[in-house]
């Protein structure tokens, strides 16, 4: 089948590394290797950060402009050069799809939708024009892919519940299982790099840094860190962003590794010991799943889909949201426990392997996208 994909938050080409561009990525992944043919067909984005009316209706001029091109252009083309289908990941209020609907119905082709959210909060407000526009595509959509049960229960104000699939996060598990097989000489070499002591625990943490739910993630680790002074640990972070001085302020005693390549952040996973992240209004957390696919557990908090990723008790320790004594307590029972960490940790590789990745994910979209196409 030849799919039509776009990804009006942030194409999967954007410069900027981030969860989104990450999982529009894997998603592509998994439809090729379910054996469709992808083609990105925009990366025109339609966010407005600020709620500025006046920029969202220019941004809508321009995506409804650009669909009008996409429809000349595939109504004069030969019939095995024209989408099948058209597959949108992410919109919400903040970023509408003004292509997708209307290059869907205009080819009589089925039109699919990955990570919706729909809360009818947002109407009215400054965002009403994106909030409307994501609630007549979901109305449209012949199959709505929800990574989160948590978005599920609005989606289902304007949807029936059989176009509703959920499909729990993923990856390409490949990279994290062969470096857990390396750890040693992984660790070895980070300890000799970065003068970390191999024989305390290592946290590891894979987070960008900017303002907003990033930073309070921060600022509540930099906390409960505070609060484990008595027992020797390191801390390893992965990631950067406009807020990183602030960070480095928080957390003045870490080691900082900046963004990493796959490979490199696979081999960081699975020399450390486990991985902490407080997720404050965390969608779900790609970084969480990627720890464990390296056999380190996770402590993090039971906010929006992080439960569906860290199975509490199995891989990992979940705190109550917004509770850092909880949070805290969780993270010094495993850098105290060596014992448990292990146990966790190879639960959450088998878990991971099991039920979360790439190949599984590519069987449940190859059997929903054909159904959604007959």
């Amino acid at each position: 089948m030849r799919i039509a994909f776009y990804a009006p938050l942030k194409p999967p080409t954007h410069a900027t590394p981030s969860g989104d561009r990450r999982v529009a990525r894997l998603l592509m992944d998994a439809l090729e290797r379910a054996g469709q043919r992808i083609e990105l067909v925009s990366t025109f984005r339609s966010f407005d950060r600020d709620g500025d009316l006046a920029r969202q209706q220019a941004l809508r001029v321009q995506g409804e402009s650009y669909a009008q091109r996409l429809i000349a252009q595939w109504r004069h083309a030969a019939p095995e050069l024209r989408p099948e289908l058209w597959f949108t990941y992410h919109l919400y209020y903040k970023a509408p799809d003004w292509l997708g609907p209307a290059v869907a119905e205009a080819l009589g082709i089925p039109y699919v939708i990955a990570e919706a959210s729909y809360a009818p909060k947002r109407g009215g407000g400054p965002w009403d024009l994106g909030h409307d526009a994501t609630a007549d595509a979901v109305r449209r959509a012949a199959l709505v892919i929800c990574p989160s049960r948590a978005d599920i229960a609005g989606l289902k104000l304007l949807t029936d519940e059989s176009r509703l699939l959920h499909l729990p996060p993923f990856l390409d598990t490949a990279p994290y299982r062969d470096e857990m097989k390396n750890r040693t000489a992984n660790r070895t070499r980070l300890a000799r790099e970065h003068n970390l002591d191999p024989e305390a625990p290592w946290i590891v943490v894979a987070a960008m840094m900017r303002e907003g739910d990033k930073l309070a993630s921060y600022r509540s680790l930099a906390a409960s860190l505070a609060r484990l002074a008595d027992i020797p640990w390191h801390l390893l972070i992965a990631g950067d962003g406009v807020a990183r001085l602030q960070v480095e302020k928080l957390l003045p005693g870490a080691r900082f590794f900046g963004t990493l390549d796959h490979r490199s952040l696979a081999q960081v996973y699975a020399a450390s010991d486990l991985s902490a992240w407080p997720a404050v209004n965390e969608a779900y957390g790609m970084a969480l799943l990627e720890a464990q696919a390296a056999g380190v557990p996770v402590v993090s908090s039971a906010t929006r889909g992080v439960p569906e990723v860290v199975l509490d008790g199995r891989t990992g320790l979940l705190a109550p949201a917004g509770d850092e004594a909880a949070f805290t307590e969780r993270l010094r029972t495993l850098l105290v426990d060596p014992g448990r960490r292990r146990s966790l940790g190879r639960q959450a590789a088998d878990f991971v392997a099991a039920e979360r990745s790439l190949d599984a994910a590519a069987q449940t979209l190859h059997r929903a996208l054909t159904a959604a196409r007959a």
